[in-house]
């Protein structure tokens, strides 16, 4: 897939997980690129510099119920050999990132991954990829990374086992929020 194509894939995911979050009653701020052209992600612009920010920032009625979110949308889990598990993971430059911006935000910082029917290459012909909407809270993904990898994304890749991330939707109810059948 070219750049064009996974960044409207990803845009297709993020939109999905917005719509899911507001049929929850949550309300959804896009945190955009400034300049589309650039064909950069969100940034967070302060004193010491830039960093890479999350996508999108939800939050409910009351103050207590705020975060950021970082959206991906994946086609399946991968197969880590080593440890015989699914995994799922993002550029770990933007990992180092958001762990900095996360000292500078009073609110907590999610990664939700959206994982579709696929089938990666490395997965055993007895085994399925997880599917739905999983994710976990950024603090404590740093103290259960599954492993690292130097070779992938553009500066590494950290990765997390499935088992690791809370199942918060099936492909059906977040798909039935955004009235589509794109699982299918």
């Amino acid at each position: 897939m070219g750049f064009d194509r996974n960044f409207a894939f990803g845009k297709a995911g993020e939109s999905d997980i917005a719509n899911w979050l507001k049929s929850r009653g949550y309300s959804v701020l896009p945190v955009y690129e400034k300049e589309i052209s650039e064909k950069k992600g969100p940034q967070l612009f302060t004193p010491s510099g830039q960093l890479i920010a999350p996508d999108l920032f939800a939050f409910g009625e009351r103050s207590d119920k705020a975060w950021w979110i970082e959206a991906k949308h994946k086609s399946a889990f991968s197969w880590h050999r080593i440890t015989e598990r699914f995994v799922t993971g993002i550029d770990l430059r933007h990992y180092e990132n958001y762990l900095m911006f996360s000292e500078l935000s009073p609110w907590p910082i999610w990664l939700l991954f959206l994982h579709r029917a696929g089938r990666a290459k490395d997965t055993p012909p007895n085994r399925e990829s997880p599917t739905g909407l999983f994710g976990r809270e950024l603090w404590y993904l740093s103290k259960h990374e599954n492993h690292r990898h130097k070779n992938w994304g553009n500066s590494g890749m950290v990765y997390w086992a499935h088992k690791t991330l809370i199942l918060l939707a099936s492909l059906d109810e977040v798909f039935q929020c955004s009235g589509n059948e794109r699982h299918q």
